[in-house]
């Protein structure tokens, strides 16, 4: 297996990775799906993402925490969740969706080892 990603189905859906398929073409380790975006680790624990950017497919607003050392990735119905290797916890998509985690901002600067 080299780690490629290979998407088909409704660009409205996340069907369509054309924007950042030279990211994906090696190295991912792991996949997540929100409604209508995806999001990818690869091996350097840098996360791609793609798709509806209310649901998460858009990261650019959090994209220098997501360049290196996230280990785990989970979405909601609309938002996603990163898990770094220093235990931060790094969110983005739609704040009706759970990417609006300023409320609970300080126990997620460290020690977390899971979301869901």
């Amino acid at each position: 297996m080299d780690g490629s990603v290979v998407t088909w189905g409704s660009a409205d859906w996340g069907g369509d990775s054309s924007a950042v398929a030279p990211l994906l073409t090696e190295g991912v380790v792991q996949v997540c799906g929100s409604s209508k975006a995806f999001a990818a680790i690869t091996m350097d624990g840098s996360v791609v993402t793609w798709g509806s950017a209310d649901c998460g497919g858009d990261s650019s607003a959090v994209a220098p925490f997501l360049r290196d050392g996230v280990v785990q990735v989970c979405a909601s119905l609309f938002a996603f969740a990163a898990i770094k290797v220093d235990g931060s916890v790094v969110t983005w998509g739609s704040a009706h969706s759970g990417s609006d985690s300023s409320a609970v901002a300080p126990p997620l600067t460290e020690g977390v080892v899971q979301v869901c």
